[in-house]
């Protein structure tokens, strides 16, 4: 753990890297790009259109994106082992570029190609983030430093967002013109973010401070091995195991918000004369919830950190299971496949609702990821990089599994399932929260009756 000499150093460390990490987030949100996520289904809707060749669909495609995702998660560890996190981040923002560039030549196969390709991007950039974001921390302020980086990593999508709703404003369809449009934009914004993390510095590996049980080898291809090896021990501790359960809601929540309730709002006629422009709004009240949620916890971080996880990781499950009655009751069943003139139980459905629910949508997400995040980062630090490997594996299995069924399940069923996995997630955490709570507290009397 750093000393009072070096806290100020660290600190600026700290703030450096989550300036710099949060531009890669280009398109926002998690895994790879909310704001591509958001107009996956639209864009590829509005293409087919006009070419009838093009067969390739949005939620397929995400679906393929989280499956090599979470395979990949497992190898990532050992990538990193090679290359280091600052090296392995860059590799995956160019990786990501290249798949949005595959919008400006449609075509299917390149399609769930790139989508395949771009899984093992965002293993890459996650698993990378996170072991920087473990090294420039320590318990102390690590709830902090997870509130900022995560404000700060949401805040780009208020400008993508707002991108696209300028250029869908007043459209029913989405032509060919605007969708190239979105695409360079994006496209040349992930450009800047990759030569603004050239400028990453190499920071120490905290994993090394202390005692650790098992001596970490030394050349590369061991050390690879070991990183292989240590996240399947890690995935089978019991902690690890319980904590699964949270993980996978985040995943199907993220599933939720980022690729079905932003066309889901968009397909529903009735809410107002041009749904589809305000699908860009949708990611921006998203974006206001998730920036909110960091925002409160980076800066009242050290006086959370005192009450613990739990309480926050509560309130988020309140506000997320009052968010989908509110959703079930506004929106159709059958909003997230076409355009619908269907109602819900809310004749007409109303559209501040709809905007109310994306805020409510990124409060609670941004409330569960900042936790989590506190959690990987504090407790597992010196196995950082396997327990955010871990993470994204569960939280991607689960993504990749919510895309396929929203090809298939109406918006009632769905909105069950996350109401399900809210409430087994949030049991899970706060038990294994309330354990290392006790630890720490244990431990601290017998540091006081030395």
């Amino acid at each position: 753990m750093p000393t009072d000499d070096n806290q100020q150093a660290l600190d600026e460390e700290t703030l450096a890297f989550l300036l710099r990490i949060s531009y890669n987030y280009y398109g926002g949100g998690d895994e790879y790009h909310v704001n591509l996520n958001l107009l996956h289904k639209t864009i590829l809707e509005s293409l087919k259109k006009d070419d009838t060749s093009f067969t390739g669909d949005g939620y397929v495609s995400l679906s393929i994106i989280y499956l090599t995702f979470s395979f990949f998660n497992w190898l990532i560890p050992s990538f990193i082992a090679f290359t280091g996190p600052r090296a392995a981040i860059l590799v995956g923002a160019l990786i990501n570029i290249f798949f949005m560039l595959t919008f400006l030549y449609p075509m299917t196969w390149l399609l769930y190609t790139a989508s395949a390709l771009v899984g093992f991007g965002a293993a890459i950039i996650w698993t990378g983030q996170g072991a920087l974001l473990a090294r420039c921390s320590n318990p102390d302020n690590i709830s902090r430093n997870s509130g900022i980086f995560w404000a700060l990593l949401q805040c780009n999508m208020f400008f993508g967002n707002l991108c696209v709703y300028f250029a869908f404003q007043n459209k029913t369809h989405i032509d060919e013109h605007t969708r190239l449009m979105v695409v360079i934009v994006l496209s040349a914004v992930a450009f800047l973010s990759v030569i603004v993390l050239l400028g990453l510095r190499r920071v120490p590996d905290n994993s090394e401070m202390g005692d650790m049980d098992t001596e970490i080898p030394r050349s590369a291809w061991s050390s690879a091995w070991y990183a292989l090896q240590s996240s399947g021990k890690l995935f089978m501790t019991r902690d690890m195991m319980l904590l699964t359960l949270p993980f996978a809601y985040t995943g199907f929540v993220l599933s939720f918000f980022s690729g079905i309730y932003g066309p889901s709002v968009g397909f529903t006629q009735k809410i107002h004369e041009t749904p589809k422009e305000y699908v860009g709004i949708i990611g921006i009240c998203i974006g206001i919830g998730e920036v909110t949620a960091g925002t409160v916890f980076g800066i009242l971080g050290s006086k959370t950190v005192r009450f613990g996880r739990d309480p926050i990781v509560i309130i988020a499950y309140v506000i997320h299971l009052v968010t989908f009655l509110l959703i079930y009751l506004n929106l159709p069943d059958n909003a997230p496949f076409k355009e619908t003139e269907d109602v819900s139980y809310i004749n007409p459905p109303k559209l501040w609702l709809a905007l109310l629910c994306a805020v409510l949508l990124g409060l609670g997400d941004g409330s569960f990821c900042t936790q989590i995040y506190s959690m990987l980062a504090g407790v597992f630090v010196k196995q950082s990089a396997a327990a955010f490997a871990i993470f994204k594996f569960a939280q991607s299995v689960a993504a990749a599994i919510a895309f396929y069924y929203a090809y298939h399940l109406g918006l009632g069923i769905q909105l069950g399932i996350l109401a399900i996995f809210a409430t087994l997630g949030t049991i899970t955490f706060c038990f294994v929260e309330l354990k290392y709570k006790q630890l720490a507290k244990s431990e601290k009397t017998e540091e006081s009756e030395k």
